[in-house]
């Protein structure tokens, strides 16, 4: 029975697993875009949201826990200086699984992992499906319309 493993090994000791997802996450937070397997992906993004989490404060104690699982100084200062203020006030949920097929050699299930505040063309697209018309706002916008073509008519009955 499986009571209690909540993560997935991915077929690697623990010193492996911990060093990919190290090296995974340090791609992510330097090309804000990677590609990888749906199986890897989900393991990174359980990986990564909790240092990004720490991220948003920056505090010598959270740089260190953060240094502790990325062993990158340049990916911390990334991190610490241009991706936490993106993400400062998004409550969760910082990356963005989307599958793209699958791989040719072994029929592997293919995704990008991405940080969600970093794809401008989602971010357009998310501001224009804001931005719905209401059944009210648009007769509204028709009531006025109607009596601007009206008036030309009334100053031809004048004349």
């Amino acid at each position: 029975m499986r009571h209690n493993k909540k993560f997935n090994h991915l077929g690697r000791k623990a010193a492996h697993r911990g060093a990919m997802l190290s090296n995974m996450a340090c791609s992510l937070i330097m090309h804000k875009r990677i590609s990888t397997t749906l199986a890897k992906a989900k393991a990174l993004r359980i990986f990564v949201e909790p240092l990004l989490t720490r991220a948003k404060e920056d505090t010598m104690a959270n740089r260190r826990l953060v240094f502790s699982e990325l062993k990158q100084k340049e990916v911390v200062t990334e991190l610490f200086q241009h991706v936490s203020e993106k993400i400062a006030n998004r409550p969760g949920g910082y990356t963005r699984i989307l599958r793209t097929g699958f791989r040719l050699g072994d029929a592997a299930e293919m995704c990008i992992i991405e940080l969600v505040d970093y794809n401008e063309n989602m971010l357009k697209e998310a501001k224009k499906t804001a931005k719905k018309a209401t059944r009210r706002g648009g007769k509204k916008a028709a009531a006025e319309e109607a009596p601007a073509a009206e008036a030309p008519v009334e100053e031809a009955k004048a004349e």
